[in-house]
């Protein structure tokens, strides 16, 4: 009598077969982990924090509206002046350049990037910019038009309040600048996922005896 054969068709009784791929890993793949989530916290608050220097530099360089009264009203000095759009366009122009900072920083200290980060990026742009346009008006010329006209008396040139008219397009120039910048460094400069290694080769096919 003599054993029975494996039929050259089915592969032996080994735990290996199939042969499995191996795991793959990546950032993209990755869990995230509560330190990652710490990270994001903690971008938020620095760049929540780094909005107050936006305020001081948007108060600082952003061009006055000049106002003036006659005695019963209060007028425009210059009615063709652009300078309520140069206030708007002073504050874009910051926070365009503080989301693309605050980018960089976070890509050189952490290059893994991951989801935390980046919405860390996005909720202290907009915090960021509040509290901007919050330090830019309150320490600013006053709102009370009325009462500031009174107080320099007619026919003195004083500063209207500092406003932001297109507000909503505004707070979305940090958060937006941040998020490309970062997108677009991660992807020329982060890192690679491994490539998948091939699968293992199958095992050849036990012959029993009187095979041929």
């Amino acid at each position: 009598m003599t054993a029975p054969l494996t039929p050259p068709h089915q592969p032996p009784h080994d735990p290996d077969w199939p042969p499995q791929p191996p795991p793959h890993h990546g950032p993209a793949g990755d869990p995230i982990t509560g330190a990652e989530v710490v990270q994001g916290v903690v971008v938020t608050l620095v760049s929540a924090v780094a909005g107050a220097v936006l305020g001081l530099l948007w108060l600082t360089l952003a061009p006055r509206v000049l106002l003036i009264s006659d005695g019963k009203g209060v007028y425009l000095r210059d009615s063709e002046g652009e300078s309520a759009i140069g206030a708007d366009g002073t504050f874009v122009l910051l926070a365009l350049a503080f989301g693309a900072v605050a980018a960089l920083v976070v890509f050189l200290l952490r290059r893994k990037g991951g989801v935390p980060l980046v919405l860390g990026l996005a909720l202290g742009g907009v915090l960021g910019s509040l509290l901007a346009w919050g330090i830019g008006t309150t320490f600013g010329p006053t709102d009370d038009v009325v009462a500031h006209a009174k107080a320099v008396g007619p026919n003195v040139v004083f500063e209207a309040p500092l406003e932001l008219n297109l507000a909503a397009a505004a707070m979305l120039a940090w958060p937006l600048a941040a998020m490309i910048v970062h997108l677009a460094l991660t992807a020329a400069f982060g890192p690679r996922d491994p490539e998948p290694e091939p699968w293992d080769q199958p095992k050849p096919y036990a012959q029993g005896p009187g095979t041929g």
